[in-house]
C-alpha cells in the first residue's frame, strides 16, 4: 500500500511540497490539515473515539473527524471524503476558522498543521468505520469544556487545541 502524502505549506497556507504522511510527522513539518465539526439540531458536538490500534492517541476522543488534504483537493472536499471514510455518511460544509498548532506525542510523532475548520450539519447516526472510529456520541459544547477540565486524558492533544480556538470562535448558539 502506498503511504498517503500530506501537503507541506509554509505560514500562509502555501504549497512548497509533498511528503509521506509518516514522515512529516517524525520531522514535524507544517503540513495543512483539516478538522470537521458536526452539529445536530439541538447544537451538539458529534464526537468520535478513535480506534484501539491507531498508531497515536487511540481510544482518545476527538472532533467529528480530521485528517489531511490530498494534492489538488481542496478543503471542502477533503473534508467530504474523509466524513465518508470515517463515519459513513455526507454533510454540507462551510469552513470557519484556520490556524496552525503543533503538538508533539509520545511516539515521537508530531502534529504540525495549518488546521482548516470547517462546521456541518447533521442529525442522524453515523455509520462509524470500525477501522478508523471505536465509538462515538453527541455532546454540548459547555459539556465537553468542562470535561476536558476534569479528565483531559480522554481527549487527543489536537482536539484540545482546536477545541479552545473553535469554542472562541465559533458559537454555534446564536446561528
Amino acid at each position: 500500500m502506498i503511504e498517503e502524502q500530506v501537503i507541506l505549506v509554509n505560514e500562509n497556507d502555501e504549497q512548497i511540497g509533498l511528503m509521506g504522511k509518516m514522515e512529516a510527522h517524525k520531522k514535524a513539518l507544517l503540513h495543512r490539515a483539516f478538522s470537521v465539526f458536526v452539529f445536530n439540531d439541538k447544537k451538539e458536538l458529534m464526537i468520535q473515539q478513535r480506534a484501539m490500534h491507531k498508531y497515536h492517541s487511540p481510544g482518545l476522543w476527538a472532533n467529528t473527524c480530521c485528517s489531511h488534504q490530498r494534492d489538488g483537493e481542496s478543503n471542502i472536499e477533503a473534508g467530504k471524503r474523509r466524513l465518508q471514510e470515517e463515519m459513513g455518511f455526507v454533510a454540507d460544509l462551510e469552513e470557519s476558522i484556520s490556524f496552525i498548532y503543533k503538538a508533539p506525542f509520545d511516539n515521537g510523532l508530531t502534529e504540525h498543521e495549518f488546521d482548516h475548520i470547517m462546521i456541518g450539519y447533521f442529525n442522524d447516526a453515523p455509520k462509524i468505520n470500525p477501522d478508523e472510529v471505536a465509538a462515538w456520541k453527541w455532546m454540548a459544547l459547555d459539556t465537553i469544556k468542562a470535561d476536558m477540565k476534569l479528565q483531559p486524558d480522554l481527549y487527543t492533544a489536537w482536539f484540545k487545541i482546536i477545541f479552545q480556538k473553535f469554542y472562541e470562535h465559533i458559537n454555534i448558539t446564536e446561528q
